[in-house]
């Protein structure tokens, strides 16, 4: 699939447009003179337009004609990794960002409101790719197959897509159940044209990622059996996993057992961790990496933008840190850093001890949120090969690095979570076995390896800190940990102060943005907002 994605992105046969959450968004219709009857004509029309699916986590719009935004967000914003790496990992105890760019300090205080464009972009990125599944799931069906005179192995590999075009929505449409909770619905029976989608409430959108997940499972590939970048079955329970984990917060209710039978399923399949933690953040990840479930496809000459990876290596180094070092020789940002409690987490700063935890700088503390130095430097991600030989840049600024959306460590962990908060199925001893494997890893030995007693549920908070930080799972921890709101647990400039302050529980969900509650009379804001 990486190769497909090379094509894919070096034809600029995808450009995409972030709109501002217009009512019409989920329905959006060619302008030019390319129909569905041209493009899904043949079998080969199916697998470029699956590969469009994918293509949209990793491709940006352009500027218009005039050099103004498209959407209202800068194009360099628009990427998807970059906008829910943002909401998830600058509102937290992880991150933290210099830059004065309107809406960034809101993120960095936990106090986003309704207007704040990368809320906005998140959400229509989200939006955008759920209507380009139901484009293609409308044009997929048996009947619209035998119109086309498609049969036999053709259509038996179109059913597969369908499945992956599914799972593909199901994660955007947990995206938007984590973040906003209660956004608006449409899936491909729903009527084209320019009708205000309906809002579904939080439970039920649990209840049809649910269940979306589990009907596709019998048509997805099996695990590690397709293309590099295409979903498989062990995305599918990886996901089903991640749902059950957080199902009380979504919900009320805990499914802790579900995960464990998830979680078991995924670590059973053909799955291994990488030997070395850091290769798993190199830009050859792709060869050879047995660990990651699903990623995002970089390429740092055909597929460039400011956003995915290309964002994660510039924004956290600066000129002074040697970009070439870390395969951007061109570039070097000076924007995000960590808060002190993450380093704190870490025997030391610079991964001599726990290898995973790998830091720049003298200064852990935050005093000024608009000073680069202000906060260790995080260097997990370089746009170099596990050889340490430069990656595919262009102009040296552009990544190549590949991106986990699912790994197996995570997997380990939330096993060990869902048993230590009591799900049934599980067994306490496979935990530690798990734990320890992942802590042996970063240690290079025993040295670090924890007893049964240490596996508490604070515990799992902290080592998801060590194993996972900065890949876009803090603030849903946080949350589930009850430490993202309230007063028990603060850091630097949370609440907008400087030692930190109590956040009102309404921000444990995110607002809808404003521009769709004017579009959408169908829509209510989330409380508090």
């Amino acid at each position: 699939m990486k190769n497909s994605f090379k094509t894919i992105l070096a034809s600029g046969m995808l450009l995409l447009s972030l709109n501002s959450c217009k009512k019409e968004a989920f329905n959006l219709t060619p302008t030019n003179d390319v129909t569905a009857a041209s493009v899904y004509a043949t079998p080969a029309g199916y697998k470029n337009s699956l590969v469009k699916l994918y293509a949209t986590f990793g491709l940006t719009s352009p500027q218009g004609a005039d050099g103004s935004d498209v959407g209202g967000l800068n194009s360099g914003f628009a990427d998807f990794l970059r906008l829910f790496w943002m909401t998830q990992e600058l509102t937290t105890d992880e991150a933290i960002c210099a830059w004065g760019d309107v809406g960034v300090p809101e993120l960095d205080y936990g106090t986003p409101t309704p207007d704040n464009q990368f809320l906005r972009g998140l959400y229509s990125r989200s939006i955008l790719q759920i209507t380009f599944c139901n484009e293609f799931l409308r044009e997929s069906t048996a009947e619209k197959l035998a119109s086309r005179n498609i049969t036999g192995a053709d259509a038996t590999a179109i059913t597969r897509y369908r499945a992956e075009a599914r799972f593909l929505r199901a994660y955007q449409y947990w995206v938007l159940l984590d973040a906003f909770g209660n956004p608006p619905f449409v899936t491909e029976d729903d009527a084209i044209g320019k009708v205000n989608p309906k809002q579904i409430q939080r439970v039920a959108l649990f209840n049809y990622v649910e269940s979306e997940l589990k009907a596709i499972e019998g048509d997805l590939a099996a695990p590690r059996t397709n293309d590099y970048g295409r979903a498989d079955q062990g995305a599918d329970w990886a996901l089903l996993a991640r749902l059950y984990l957080n199902a009380q917060v979504y919900t009320g209710t805990a499914k802790y057992t579900e995960a464990i039978t998830y979680s078991s399923k995924v670590i059973a399949a053909s799955y291994s961790l990488k030997n070395n933690y850091m290769d798993l953040f190199r830009s050859d990840n792709d060869v050879n990496n047995t660990e990651n479930i699903l990623t995002i496809n970089y390429d740092g000459i055909n597929g460039t933008n400011n956003g995915g990876t290309t964002y994660l290596i510039n924004a956290g180094i600066n000129a002074d840190m040697n970009p070439t070092s870390y395969g951007v020789p061109g570039g070097g940002w000076g924007g995000n850093r960590t808060r002190q409690n993450l380093p704190a987490l870490f025997p030391n700063p610079n991964g001599t001890i726990d290898k995973r935890g790998v830091f720049f700088g003298t200064k852990s503390a935050v005093d000024a949120v608009g000073e680069f130095t202000d906060g260790l430097r995080v260097t997990k991600f370089k746009n170099i090969t596990s050889d340490n030989l430069p990656g595919r840049t262009l102009n040296g600024t552009f990544s190549s690095l590949d991106f986990a959306l699912f790994r197996l460590a995570e997997q380990y962990l939330i096993y060990g979570e869902a048993v230590a908060r009591g799900g049934s199925g599980g067994d306490a001893g496979k935990a530690l076995t798990y734990v320890n494997q992942l802590r042996q890893r970063a240690y290079g030995n025993a040295s670090g390896d924890v007893s049964a007693a240490a596996l508490t549920t604070d515990f799992y908070l902290d080592e998801r800190g060590r194993e996972l930080y900065w890949e876009g799972h803090r603030r849903t921890d946080l949350i589930r940990f009850g430490k993202f709101t309230g007063s028990t647990y603060l850091w630097a400039f949370k609440g907008g102060v400087q030692a930190g302050a109590s956040l009102p529980t309404f921000r444990n969900l995110y607002p809808l943005p404003l521009a769709d509650l004017i579009a959408n009379p169908n829509l209510v804001q989330n409380t508090g907002y």
